[in-house]
């Protein structure tokens, strides 16, 4: 379970990583887009974290 734990965790690296190469042309204030990529950036660190913290309680 630990793998998929490293996996996951990995992949919404990737995922974050691509979503701001994404956003090199998009004007960031429009229609106030700058606050919800900034909303689901820390909801997704905070995820982020949570889900490595739990790997203990993962079974292998």
């Amino acid at each position: 379970m630990s793998r998929q734990v490293d996996r996951t965790v990995e992949e919404l690296d990737v995922s974050m990583r691509l979503l701001k190469d994404a956003l090199g042309g998009i004007p960031f204030r429009a229609g106030g887009f700058k606050n919800t990529h900034d909303n689901l950036t820390r909801d997704i660190a905070h995820l982020t974290v949570l889900i490595d913290a739990s790997r203990s309680k993962f079974r292998e």
